[in-house]
């Protein structure tokens, strides 16, 4: 068992029977099989599969060099992309910095703060943003295979504007770091044109997998985090989830025993965690599952939740709601960082049973009383326990979840790397939009 990671299905076991494990794990190891081959529906994608041991080791050395470069440049890295484009990189910074890393000085002094834009079409926040850069050295990162996504595309003009206003033309060259495709597109042709710092997006990569290409370490390496860490935990999980066998590999446990509570009813599964810093990595999951399993009129729909948090207002749900819901817990054995309940002589607040405790400690009993309360109100229960807070951790994690949603599609009968419904809105905001080809609409 790695230590960087733990799985634990103790809290599902009384919600399934033992024949429905033995048919499930049968399907589940073909599935995984299938996914390795390369034979499955989208399997020209599945380039992250070993991606942490066939990276290309000159790209990432300049990703190093050019994140180095930015951290000089700029106080503020903006990441101009969407879905895929931004989420992986957002889950993993906002899980390794400060908290508070905007209003506090990082422990070298040199790493930008890294934000992101051209994830939604909303004027307050572009001008907001707009107005924060006009006062502030940055930089930007724009990535998309094609260039021409609506929601970063608009970003981009906007900000590739101010940075001419704000350097120069030459100047605003050697700020802009384009992450495209190899080869073609309209990203990719003015970014030659440009003479532009260029990155690639595989091309048996898609988005949602992506995190552990330059789309994702770019502005991680940037924000003052060890790609090398992150990547070498991706690499660990990766040997081990290397089998196909139920008994050996999380990865399949996973996938097998979700499925067997999708097809006993369980169609909502989530994503819960107690640690704020895991916000935005389930907003990664929540898209790494939705896009590729929710098609063909079927999946398991991915919600998120942060406890303690929301054990105050959907917790009521979980606890006395339909039964139609499965828990997967995220918690973290050793937090980055600890602190105690003060005492004091009087206890009008009822914390003296508290006092001199560790507020992790406390954190852990709101765990495990939770955990015990939904599973014995019909809430099955996976428990994730990663070791620390650290690159390595993470890395584990990440590729844990990407290698288990392949198998998981796989069994039940869907291409994971594909996304049709994600283009039904884009053409009727082309047509309301007025765009040339989409008059008829």
């Amino acid at each position: 068992m790695n230590q960087l990671m733990k799985f634990d299905y103790s809290n599902v076991l009384s919600f399934i029977n033992e024949n429905e494990m033995e048919f499930m794990q049968s399907i589940a190891k073909d599935a995984s099989k299938l996914l390795r081959s390369g034979k499955g529906p989208g399997g020209e994608n599945i380039g992250w599969l070993e991606l942490p041991k066939k990276y290309n080791e000159d790209e990432f050395e300049r990703i190093k060099a050019t994140a180095k470069k930015i951290r000089k440049q700029a106080e503020i890295l903006v990441v101009v992309g969407i879905g895929g484009s931004y989420l992986g990189s957002k889950a993993v910074i906002d899980f390794l910095k400060h908290n508070f890393s905007n209003k506090v000085v990082s422990e070298d002094g040199d790493n930008p703060q890294v934000l992101f834009a051209g994830n939604s079409i909303s004027s307050t926040y572009l001008m907001d943003l707009v107005e924060t850069l006009e006062i502030s050295d940055f930089a930007v990162n724009i990535i998309s295979k094609s260039g021409t996504t609506t929601e970063p595309a608009i970003a981009f003009r906007i900000l590739r504007e101010l940075l001419i206003k704000k350097y120069g033309e030459e100047g605003a060259n050697e700020r802009i770091y384009v992450t495209t495709d190899a080869k073609e597109g309209a990203l990719k042709k003015e970014a030659d044109n440009k003479q532009w710092e260029t990155f690639v997006i595989p091309s048996d990569i898609g988005g949602r997998y992506s995190v552990l290409t330059a789309v994702g370490l770019l502005p991680i390496a940037a924000s003052g985090a060890s790609i090398d860490d992150l990547m070498e935990g991706a690499r660990e999980a990766m040997v081990d989830l290397s089998t196909d066998t139920f008994e050996e590999n999380d990865g399949i446990k996973y996938a097998t025993l979700r499925n067997i509570l999708y097809r006993k009813g369980k169609t909502i599964e989530i994503l819960a965690n107690y640690e704020p810093n895991l916000v935005y990595f389930s907003e990664w999951w929540k898209q790494l599952f939705g896009e590729s399993e929710g098609k063909d009129k079927k999946g398991i729909y991915p919600a998120t939740a942060a406890f303690s948090t929301d054990l105050h207002s959907i917790g009521q749900t979980i606890q006395d709601g339909m039964r139609n819901m499965f828990e997967t817990i995220i918690t973290i054995y050793h937090p980055r960082k600890s602190l105690s309940v003060p005492s004091q002589e009087s206890d009008l607040d009822g914390l003296k049973y508290l006092e001199n405790r560790e507020v992790d400690y406390v954190n852990r009993k709101a765990f495990e009383g939770t955990l015990m309360a939904h599973v014995e109100g019909g809430v099955p229960n996976f428990i994730i326990e990663i070791e620390n807070m650290q690159e390595k951790a993470l890395g584990y994690m990440i590729y844990f979840f990407e290698y288990a949603c392949g198998v998981s599609s796989y069994i039940n009968g869907v291409n994971p790397f594909d996304q049709p419904g994600v283009e039904s809105y884009k053409r009727n905001m082309f047509a309301l939009l007025g765009k040339p080809g989409y008059e008829n609409i």
